[in-house]
């Protein structure tokens, strides 16, 4: 159950915390705590990827250390118990990462969902919308992190030849290829070896929902891979390979997501 859809939240939204994690890719120009500020659904409260993640590195968004998570969900109000409900307004359905950072920290993957859809769908099914900060109360969150649902670049390099698992790339196949530069500066075109692609994009609708099952299962099966197989996602900076990483736990209910987080930020940087 790592989506649920829009008429579920509008009839559980007192019963859950609700978290905007709307983030855009720097050429857009966008900024999604100022959107949030204009509209965001009822008592959801903003995650600024950006802003809670590891400030010690010039790569972007990277997992933040445990102490600094817990700071950061206590200070949302979020408990351990929470049941929490993510979307987003973004083309790159950032939602996905924040997902994958709370399962990363130890939140019960039961109680981490993703809104079908996000705020594309529930604007445009003119569901509810407000512009008031949401208060919050902290609470003390403790975190227990999963080391094992991330890789770096050590482990993806040593794979090229020990072919442990299978690294899939969430970006454009033109990216992947290198016939398009990347949208970040100093880093070259291209992808790592062995790796194949499968973009987040053909796995998501025009109304931003996840294609159906069925869909999804024969996208994976195009590059080969079975279900069960050991599966790294990647993509430009870990955002959209979580898109990949939720989309397979649809097919695969035991699945644990797990990110190459550097991803070709680090990986393609010259």
């Amino acid at each position: 159950m790592s989506l649920v859809d829009t008429n579920w939240l509008e009839k559980n939204l007192d019963k859950v915390k609700t978290v905007d994690c709307s983030w855009h890719m720097p050429q857009t120009k966008r900024d999604g705590f100022e959107e949030y500020q204009k509209l965001h659904i009822e008592n959801a409260i903003f995650f600024d990827l950006d802003k809670n993640s590891k400030i010690d590195t010039n790569l972007p968004h990277m997992l933040t250390d445990i102490k600094s998570w817990e700071k950061i969900i206590s200070s949302m109000g979020i408990r351990n118990e929470d049941q929490i409900i993510i979307y987003d307004n973004s083309d790159v359905i950032s939602s996905c990462r924040c997902w994958y950072n709370f399962i990363y920290f130890g939140h019960n993957p039961s109680l981490v969902h993703v809104l079908d859809g996000g705020l594309k769908k529930w604007i445009n099914e003119k569901k509810s919308t407000v512009n008031n900060l949401t208060k919050t109360i902290s609470s003390d969150y403790i975190a227990n992190e999963k080391k094992d649902l991330v890789k770096d670049k050590k482990q993806i390099d040593e794979n090229i030849t020990k072919n442990e698992f299978k690294v899939i790339d969430a970006r454009s196949r033109e990216r992947f290829e290198g016939k398009v530069p990347e949208p970040r500066k100093r880093l070259r075109s291209g992808s790592i070896k062995n790796s194949f692609c499968l973009p987040f994009s053909e796995l998501i609708n025009e109304d931003h929902t996840f294609i159906s099952k069925e869909k999804i299962l024969d996208k994976f099966k195009l590059i080969k891979l079975k279900i069960n197989e050991n599966i790294v996602f990647t993509c430009g900076s870990g955002v959209t390979a979580s898109v990949l990483a939720l989309a397979y736990s649809l097919i695969d209910i035991k699945y644990m997501p797990i990110i190459y987080d550097g991803s070709w930020s680090e990986y393609g940087n010259n």
